[in-house]
């Protein structure tokens, strides 16, 4: 069952989760912020967009920060793919077409719940704050519906 659930493993899922939790805990603790992706993205508009929304203090105060924070994320992605990633590059049978769409949905819901999956499910469950449970929730159930809506439509094509 375990190799059925992580055909490559699991230890580095485990090592990544703690890496993580540890990154956004210190985070918290040293500084009062927290790290979620969506407001790195927003803070960032703050640059080149000079719409109100977007020059609210909580995304022009934090913004350098939170952009050395996506490029952490950026290297650490780097690091890995150099360190012990697969050989050669990853692809996709899914159309171009179809990860636009879904990218736009996913920012969409993120902008709408106020936050991401990072921040509502690793910044938010983890101070115990019931809207990013709702979040939290909300994002798997709909993971959960769409993946079987999808693979019940392949089982059908095929």
């Amino acid at each position: 069952m375990m190799l059925s659930l992580f055909p490559l493993g699991w230890e580095h899922y485990l090592t990544g989760g703690l890496l993580i939790g540890a990154g956004v805990s210190l985070l918290f603790i040293l500084t009062g912020w927290v790290g979620g992706m969506s407001t790195v993205f927003t803070s960032t508009w703050s640059y080149v967009s000079r719409r109100p929304f977007f020059q609210q203090g909580r995304f022009v105060e934090t913004r350098v920060w939170r952009l050395v924070f996506a490029l952490g994320l950026v290297l650490g992605a780097a690091i890995w793919w150099i360190w012990i990633g697969p050989a050669g590059g990853l692809r996709t049978g899914i159309p171009l077409w179809q990860l636009g769409v879904g990218g736009l949905l996913v920012g969409f819901g993120a902008r709408q719940s106020n936050g991401c999956t990072s921040g509502h499910g690793i910044c938010g469950l983890s101070s115990l704050q019931w809207p990013s449970l709702m979040a939290v929730l909300t994002f798997m159930a709909t993971g959960f519906i769409t993946a079987n809506v999808v693979l019940r439509s392949e089982e059908r094509r095929v």
